[in-house]
């Protein structure tokens, strides 16, 4: 915080009037300073790297790059600035997306601006945020896959026969796929074709025995198949 002891907030929007209602929010607020502001998610990237500021509020639907993206390339590069993912998507492949890219909170914008300052500052104080609305259904989700008793590493006991077991090939899908990219994304990062990488996805899925993507990548964080 160069600012004094006030957050200085990044807003990345590419609605106009939500934008500027956000920057009038915020101004309004003791100890929060509006640092920029950016329509487009490559434009948001250079503009949060030259001002380096404590918080970014990011939506997902950008132009150009979109914001789980974004997030990804910010936090590479200054991982101790907060994500704050303020956004209409409330899908769980989304949630678990933006959170597996580095986003340190998630909010719907239909929040109220109480609630909205409540989150910057608890992410801003290392605390991550996740909606009310839908905090039920992430921590369904990952309930459903906990593990029983003491975590056993993989290879060790009883957890070395629950174990499925993965190609290499499909553990690289796998860490992609915990990462959040696409099947496009995986596909090209891996340098392989769109339908083998969704091949992959569903043997993946089928060796985990889980129905989406979400619930792969949850599973294999749980189950240390994937760190």
């Amino acid at each position: 915080m160069e600012n004094g002891d006030r957050l200085e907030v990044f807003i990345v929007e590419d609605q106009d009037i939500l934008r500027q209602g956000l920057k009038l929010a915020l101004r309004g607020a003791d100890g929060i300073s509006v640092l920029g502001e950016a329509a487009d998610g490559r434009l948001a990237v250079r503009k949060i790297l030259e001002l380096k500021p404590d918080i970014v509020l990011m939506d997902i639907g950008l132009p150009f790059v979109d914001g789980i993206q974004a997030t990804r390339e910010v936090k590479s590069h200054l991982p101790d600035s907060r994500v704050l993912m303020l956004t209409s998507h409330d899908d769980d492949n989304d949630i678990f997306a933006a959170f597996a890219a580095g986003a340190d909170g998630y909010c719907l914008k239909e929040v109220t601006t109480l609630q909205l300052l409540t989150a910057i500052r608890s992410v801003a104080g290392g605390v991550g945020w996740l909606d009310p609305a839908i905090a039920h259904r992430v921590l369904a989700c990952c309930s459903q896959f906990a593990l029983k008793g003491p975590f056993e590493p993989p290879g060790s006991g009883a957890a070395a026969h629950k174990m499925p077991s993965f190609t290499s090939r499909e553990l690289d899908v796998l860490k992609l796929l915990v990462e959040g990219l696409t099947n496009q994304e995986i596909a090209s990062r891996l340098l392989i074709g769109l339908e083998t990488a969704k091949t992959h996805v569903q043997h993946i899925m089928e060796k985990l025995s889980v129905s989406d993507r979400t619930k792969a990548a949850v599973r294999a964080l749980r189950q240390g198949i994937v760190t």
